[in-house]
């Protein structure tokens, strides 16, 4: 009989490598539930709090710790062990004082960044694609999988041409109010978060488009001069001259 439906399950040996686990010690891994990240760009909260942290040293001890509303993702408690926590989320622990966002490393892996408490109650946020709505307004979707609606005076308020794709914005959380819009054009200061050039930082020099569908490829100088190229979607804005956020 066929399958209906995704699958529930997932093996070790077939987890996404950007997981920091062990994988010819068990069989099976958890599997993120469908939500704000991909399976390849998130990981489940339960290993955070189990094999990142050491909080935990078993599954039902970490599950516990989730249960009593111990562990925040961009400032709500989860309690879903399964929860996918994925780039630029912030994670924080209020009893121990701690705050972290999901990063990738060199190696593409996703790590936990240490940040102050300042740095916690913001969030870069990438706009994926926008449209209009009822009532003539924009919907942001950006790349954690939420979206975010501009209301509009009028459909001719120039405030929707301030939210282009590629943009970031800075948003509070949790209160999930926009503080800052910064655009992707060259100055710009960006972090790659994928391909093979993944954790390297700079500033935009030039932006290329091509036909045919081909996907655009930004030039990058590094704070050493040197020139690399990478794809626009890997490209994360994270400043104007310099970046919002700490960096690894």
């Amino acid at each position: 009989m066929a399958r209906k439906g995704a699958k529930r399950h997932l093996k070790r040996f077939a987890s996404p490598t950007s997981w920091y686990v062990e994988r010819k010690v068990y069989k099976w891994a958890v599997r993120p539930r469908p939500g704000p990240h991909s399976l390849e760009t998130s990981v489940p909260l339960i290993y955070l709090i189990r094999d990142y942290l050491g909080y935990a040293r078993t599954a039902r001890e970490a599950r516990k710790i989730l249960n009593e509303g111990k562990v925040l993702v961009d400032g709500k408690v989860r309690r879903d062990y399964k929860f996918p926590v994925g780039i630029m989320d912030v994670v924080s622990i209020p009893e121990t004082g701690e705050n972290y966002r999901v990063l990738p490393n060199r190696i593409g892996k996703l790590i936990l960044h240490p940040i102050s408490e300042e740095e916690a109650s913001i969030k870069p946020l990438r706009i994926r694609n926008k449209r209009m709505v009822k009532g003539a307004n924009v919907q942001l979707n950006l790349h954690d999988g939420t979206n975010h609606l501009i209301r509009l005076n009028s459909p001719l308020d120039p405030q929707k041409d301030r939210f282009r794709t590629s943009y970031t914005i800075i948003m509070k959380v949790p209160e999930r109010t926009i503080e800052e819009v910064i655009p992707f054009e060259v100055g710009s200061y960006v972090f790659v978060t994928q391909g093979k050039n993944v954790f390297r930082r700079g500033k935009i020099v030039e932006i290329r488009s091509f036909p045919m569908g081909w996907p655009d490829v930004v030039t990058i100088e590094d704070e050493s001069g040197e020139l690399f190229d990478t794809l626009k979607e890997y490209a994360f804005v994270v400043g104007k001259d310099k970046p919002r956020i700490s960096l690894p």
